[in-house]
This record gives structure tokens, sequence and C-alpha cells, in this order.
């Protein structure tokens, strides 16, 4: 019951922001002033569909431009959201990522939860964040470098968008072939790996995850209803153990694990108060 209603959080979150549905029939972009406003998750600028703005593109697009304007009003937006969820935007606000969930329920022989290299992996996206989204944008001005030359988001946009106007696909060259190969690395893990890009590229998810540890909605665990039976441990797919770090900053907090726990020990709190949500951990 947890991961429907997960699921419908999601594809709802997802709709709302992408709710200029005549886009992705005539190819043409959503103008108004809605998008001036930032959304949560990562959702192109460019999608045919997108009603607000993505805050890491506008976020590089003010810091290319700092000369002539701070990112007082998308630093503050990112950092309300961290404060107040941390990573749950990841879980449930953002579009890619449930794009992700979908791509893993693909039946394939062998999921990958965790291997080798998986924990260094996890600092790419935190280098993502420094140098893709503030160093070299502030250097060379004008230039939002994640979005133009990594962000899958933004390729699939550039797809749909040429997918209703043939000829956009005139325009393609050599960085957009290179951001399809992005694209489709990222598609194939997505099947054997959960959430791949959230994992070790996202920047948005690692400027998230700094506020993990402090954000106003997080998980915690009753030590004295805890048997350390691992049942939690065994159904993250993020691969967290919540029994030794609840407030992991790789938790993106889908609640799987409240909802598992055969002691009812873990829980939502809100500032640190708990919050029974239905179907979450409700035996």
């Amino acid at each position: 019951m947890d991961n429907k209603k997960r699921t419908f959080i999601q594809a709802a979150a997802a709709l709302l922001q992408n709710a200029h549905i005549t886009g992705f029939f005539t190819g043409t972009i959503y103008d108004g002033r809605i998008k001036n406003i930032c959304v949560p998750g990562l959702n192109c600028y460019s999608c045919p569909g997108a009603l607000g703005a993505c805050p890491l593109g506008s976020l590089q697009n003010a810091v290319s431009a700092w000369k002539f304007r701070f990112p007082f009003y998308v630093l503050g937006f990112m950092m309300f959201f961290g404060a107040a969820f941390g990573r749950l935007v990841c879980g449930f606000l953002c579009p890619f990522g449930f794009l992700q969930d979908l791509l893993f329920r693909i039946p394939f022989p062998k999921k990958l939860r965790t291997f080798r290299s998986d924990g260094y992996l996890r600092y790419i996206k935190y280098a993502m964040l420094l140098f893709m989204v503030i160093v070299l944008p502030f250097s060379f001005k004008f230039t939002p470098f994640f979005c133009k030359y990594v962000c899958p988001s933004g390729t699939l946009s550039g797809m749909m968008l040429s997918a209703a106007d043939s000829r956009l696909r005139e325009l393609w060259g050599w960085i957009f072939t290179w951001k399809t190969l992005v694209l489709v690395a990222v598609v194939v893990a997505s099947i054997m790996i959960c959430r791949p890009f959230c994992k070790y590229i996202c920047p948005l998810g690692a400027f998230y995850a700094v506020f993990n540890r402090a954000s106003a909605v997080r998980i915690d665990i009753d030590r004295e209803k805890c048997v350390n039976c691992g049942a939690c441990a065994n159904v993250c797919d993020m691969a967290v153990n919540p029994v030794l770090t609840p407030d992991h900053a790789e938790c993106i907090r889908c609640g799987k694990c409240v909802s598992r726990c055969p002691h009812g020990a873990l829980c939502f709190t809100c500032f640190s108060k708990p919050v029974r949500v239905r179907g979450f951990g409700e035996k």
C-alpha cells in the first residue's frame, strides 16, 4: 500500500510540474509568469510540459551572471526545501527520480543493490555540484555547464520537443549526441541499479543531502523498539542502514524502511515529533 501511495504522489508531482500538456503536441515551451518560479526537483526548463524553472539551471544562470545579480532567490528556494524536507524531495517530488523508479521496475536477471566502488562513486555528485554548477559557470560567463553537457533530463526534453517539431532535429550537433549517450547510459543503468543518476551524478541531490541531518522532516528510530533484525536495511534501495544512520545523506526518505519494520521502530518525524502517515509503518 505504501509503495502505491508514494507512486501516486510522485506521478501527481510530475504531472503538476509538467501540466502544459499542449506543449508535448506543439513542440513549444511554456513561457508564462509561472515559469519564473523554480520547482523543487530536477525538471528541465525546456521540457515542453514544464510550468516552472529547474533550480539547477536557474542557479547556473545566476552564477554565470553574478556581476549583474546574486542568486538570492534560487539559493533561498533550494535552502528552504532542503531545510524543510532534505532528500525527501528526491524521493517524492522529483520527476526524473520518478522516471528512474519506473525503469527499475523493469525485470532484469540481476539487480545491483551495491558493489565494490559504490561508496566512492557517490562522491561524484558533490564534485558535479561544486565544479559543473558553481565553479565553471562562475568562470565562464553565461555557460550552464551541467545543463549543457551532462543533464539527461534536458536531453529527454530536447527529444520530446523535436518529436513534436521535426525542424529542431536539424539543430542537433555533437553535444546533443554526447548527451544522448549519457541519457542512454542512465536509462540502462536505471534498469539494473535503483536511481543511479541520483546516487552518483545529480548535483541537486548533493545539495539536498547536505540538509538531511538537520531537516524538519526526517526518519527517526525508537531504540527501545528496535531489535536489530535488519529488515529496514535489507529493503533500502539506497543501501542505507537506518539503524545506524536514519538521517544518512543518501536516504531519499521513500518510507520503505518505515513500512517494513516489523516492530514499528521507525517513523517519520517533523521537528522531532512523530508523524504517523497512513500506509507508512502502521500495523
